[in-house]
């Protein structure tokens, strides 16, 4: 590209164990949306890391030319500084903190050595107005939703003169609406002069803006596409070396009775005792059958099944559950797992794992009690459950002791999910199980989902994605505003129908 505002030349970054970058080579046109794709692992968000400064000079090998010149960053704060901005997909925001405060931390606008807030708010409210952004400058983060939060992060980097910005997974947490918004002021930016580069396991997305597309396979650049008329499989066939063409795999399983029941359950949010957020909501779950919420964000679906998992959310107000159509007295999250429920939350790093123990650890966390010998954990049998999980579940590493910490997210969401399938769940909860993940271990846990009800396991899928729960699921319930707006076969479901009883105003 005679244009070219990046080269990246021969990068190679190895961690212990891991070539997680292996002779890279990547070229960014001036003004151009430029999507980097691939698998879990494949490399996309270290490569971004080591162009930043996250991963410093001296940490790799390679070379990176930015403008026409060699460079390398020490710090992010010296890639910032020539215009280089990246927002992760874990965003950087301090929850107690105003918007205009986020928007200039660590930028903070002075006159006289002196923090001038109303500089401050004044150029906040500039910003929030360029990208759309419908919140108040003074309200906190933790007033505003996800879609909001992601908006304030590009108003960040847009008061640092960025030229170059890094969007990694930017509409993993964004329902479609609020996605469409974010994907339309990407290309806003690119009429005004900004380089884009966004890294995405959603194709459809990525075709819809990208000019070019650039695919990483296990550490490797394998090729750089123009985006012209290229289809989804095109993609895949880069991204995994093989054709998907099944991607949601048929199911064999049978539905039995019903296993699993939920009735008139009502939850309050513990911070606002005025503000009911699930209301006389009730469903049932069958042994064999998997079973889609779906719902807007901000419709309760997390918050449902979070305080459905031994009241972990929220404040219980009404409701019963019922499991074999008896019910059952469930306080705590210990008392839910004695009844065979398992939980794999959205945020399987905030509540799925702990980031600094080792896979082994972390699979037998929900069990211990299995593996006690005396007092203590037999190691060795610990040890035997961490690599039979590993080798069931497809875990891309090259030890059990390796810490989680250092696994890609799709490996890390097949960890939360070994850790709950050796508690020998009958019920289990999925919530947004394949958020972050690219299309290949989207496939694996598909037919995860599907071993499951085979085994006559009852299983619920909460979702974002309205073709996923299509795919996986043997029905499927609406959820708005809190409460429960329909319940359909998957064979009467339809997008258009689900998308409108999810958008029913307090089910009327």
């Amino acid at each position: 590209m005679s244009n070219s505002i990046l080269r990246m030349k021969n990068i190679t970054k190895e961690f212990p164990g891991v070539k997680a970058l292996d002779d890279v080579n990547f070229e960014v046109a001036e003004g151009e949306i430029h999507a980097l794709v691939g698998e879990n692992g494949a490399g996309k968000s270290t490569l971004m890391k080591v162009l930043s400064g996250v991963h410093p000079k001296g940490t790799y090998k390679g070379d990176i030319i930015y403008g026409g010149e060699e460079t390398a960053f020490e710090t992010i704060n010296d890639s910032e500084e020539q215009g280089i901005v990246i927002i992760h997909q874990e965003l950087a925001l301090i929850p107690e903190l105003s918007v205009a405060e986020n928007i200039f931390l660590g930028n903070e606008q002075l006159t006289h050595r002196f923090l001038d807030w109303r500089k401050t708010n004044n150029k906040a409210r500039e910003l929030t107005k360029r990208v759309g952004l419908k919140a108040d400058v003074a309200d906190l983060i933790n007033q505003i939703g996800v879609g909001q939060q992601q908006l304030v992060e590009i108003a960040k980097a847009l008061s640092k003169d960025v030229k170059l910005l890094i969007l990694d997974e930017p509409t993993a947490a964004l329902n479609e609406q609020e996605s469409e918004n974010l994907l339309n002021l990407i290309e806003e930016f690119k009429a005004q002069g900004i380089t884009s580069i966004i890294i995405s396991h959603k194709l459809k997305e990525v075709l819809s803006v990208a000019d070019n597309i650039t695919i990483l396979r296990d550490g490797k650049t394998i090729e750089t596409i123009k985006n012209d008329n290229i289809s989804e499989n095109r993609i895949i066939k880069g991204m995994v070396g093989r054709e998907l063409s099944d991607l949601y795999p048929s199911r064999n399983n049978t539905v039995g009775d019903v296993k699993f029941e939920i009735e008139n359950w009502s939850l309050d949010n513990i911070s606002s005792a005025k503000k009911q957020i699930i209301t006389n909501a009730s469903l049932n779950v069958r042994s064999g059958e998997v079973v889609g919420i779906a719902g807007l964000m901000g419709a309760g679906r997390t918050e449902f099944m979070m305080s459905v998992f031994g009241r972990s959310y929220g404040k219980y107000l009404d409701g019963k559950i019922k499991i074999d159509g008896k019910e059952v007295n469930i306080t705590n999250v210990k008392e839910a797992i004695d009844h065979g429920i398992a939980y794999v939350s959205e945020d399987r790093k905030e509540y799925g794992l702990i980031l600094d123990e080792s896979i082994k650890q972390n699979i037998s966390l929900a069990n211990l009690h299995a593996l006690k010998d005396g007092m203590t954990v037999n190691s060795y049998k610990e040890k035997d459950v961490g690599e039979e999980y590993r080798q069931k579940l497809n875990i891309k590493t090259p030890s059990i002791e390796q810490k989680v910490s250092n696994l890609s997210g799709g490996n890390q969401q097949k960890v939360v999910l070994g850790k709950w399938m050796y508690t020998d769940p009958d019920i289990l909860i999925l919530d947004e199980p394949t958020r972050g993940i690219d299309v290949g271990a989207k496939s694996e846990i598909y037919k995860l989902i599907n071993e499951l009800a085979a085994q006559g396991k009852s299983v619920l899928v909460v979702s974002s994605e309205l073709p996923e729960l299509l795919g996986v699921c043997d029905r499927i319930y609406t959820l708005s505003f809190g409460e429960i707006t329909g319940e359909f076969p998957i064979e009467e479901a339809e997008q258009e129908k689900l998308m409108t009883y999810m958008t029913l105003n307090g089910g009327n």
